[in-house]
């Protein structure tokens, strides 16, 4: 890999086309549906590739959501509608038990047979989960804490890294907004114990990772995945109160975001372990915004006075829209990670 590696986090805006391929309404056979869903990530990968990008995703455009994913690997879910704002809910009914294992390491499978680039796979976090897919009314007859749900993620989620590298994936990330809430005030004082809260979350993460051997493994860190297309709160702090939990993470890269308001100081990465891989932040999610490369070039060096440059990969803040709803300009993104891949090339020039 180059000095200053780029990649994206994890989604890519969804065409109507393939939102409409993922939709519970389809009416297409397999046949059908294997062959426009494959041509579509085709044209997602090229464009990737077209960018520059060194790491590449499918864009998730098999799924619809980053972590409604965990329904196509394991049976036990039903889709309800969330009380709190009527959008559509995945949520845990009942006993989880196998189902699709496999389902993303297929992505990786055909996404290494129409690239040669570096592929990246990404899977929810075993605490995420819980935060958002357990609920004390639905789920306590099948699971009567939260925890207890969490930890019997582990085991479905670990078979899949597992078989991820069985198909030689270079990256397994690990997407966990919600450790990372834990930099916010507000959302610490909502736990009896915050710490004792944050840690099991840690916990849960090495318990689907340790012992994959030399599997490259990260963890993405942000405040509100989806929030920047929602109009949703972003919440605020800096990682300096998550900063023992994130150094006991047992994985080799760190994904967090910077360009947020309120993310806090980069200095903050002087305090991280030596041996993390850090993916900086440094390309803005929100709609319309769109990063020059000279605006890039400067946050990267921000980060250069606190990381060696061997340590630093280029990155959007988040995925461009972990929901199949998102409504996110392809072409605007586009450009975003042309601008990504012009600052590294000007940055491998001043430092390589």
């Amino acid at each position: 890999m180059p000095l200053f590696p780029t990649s994206v986090v994890g989604s890519m805006p969804r065409t109507e086309s393939v939102r409409q391929l993922i939709s519970d309404d389809s009416d297409l056979n397999q046949d059908d549906y294997k062959r426009y869903m494959d041509a579509a990530v085709g044209y997602i990968t090229a464009m990737q590739e077209q960018a520059g990008l060194d790491v590449l995703t499918d864009g998730e455009w098999r799924r619809k959501s980053y972590i409604g994913v965990i329904a196509e690997l394991a049976h036990g879910f039903e889709l309800s509608t969330n009380p709190a704002d009527g959008r559509p809910w995945t949520v845990v009914v009942d006993k989880l038990s196998p189902r699709h294992p496999g389902f993303i390491a297929a992505e990786v499978r055909y996404l290494r047979s129409i690239t040669q680039r570096q592929i990246k796979a990404t899977l929810p976090a075993p605490a995420l989960l819980g935060e958002r897919m357990w609920n004390s009314e639905l789920s306590s007859g099948a699971y009567p804490t939260r925890d207890s749900f969490v930890e019997a993620c582990v085991p479905i989620l670990r078979r899949e890294v597992e078989l991820l590298k069985e198909q030689g994936v270079d990256i397994v990330q690990i997407d966990d907004p919600h450790l990372c809430l834990f930099v916010d005030e507000q959302v610490r004082a909502q736990y009896e114990n915050a710490e004792k809260a944050s840690d099991f979350a840690v916990e849960m993460t090495n318990a689907v990772v340790d012992g994959m051997g030399d599997l490259k493994l990260a963890v993405h860190l942000c405040r509100r995945a989806g929030a920047r297309a929602r109009g949703e709160q972003q919440h605020r702090g800096g990682y300096d109160a998550i900063l023992s939990q994130l150094n006991r993470l047992n994985v080799n890269h760190l994904t967090m975001e910077f360009t947020a308001p309120g993310a806090g100081e980069l200095a903050v990465l002087a305090g991280l372990r030596e041996d993390f891989e850090i993916g900086l932040g440094c390309v803005s999610c929100d709609p319309g915004k769109i990063d020059s490369a000279e605006t890039i070039v400067k946050r990267v060096e921000m980060a250069l006075q606190h990381v060696a440059a061997e340590r630093i990969t280029l990155n959007p803040d988040c995925g461009f829209a972990p929901g199949s709803a998102a409504r996110v300009s392809i072409d605007e993104v586009f450009e975003k990670i042309r601008n990504e891949v012009k600052a590294a090339n000007r940055l491998r020039q001043k430092y390589g």
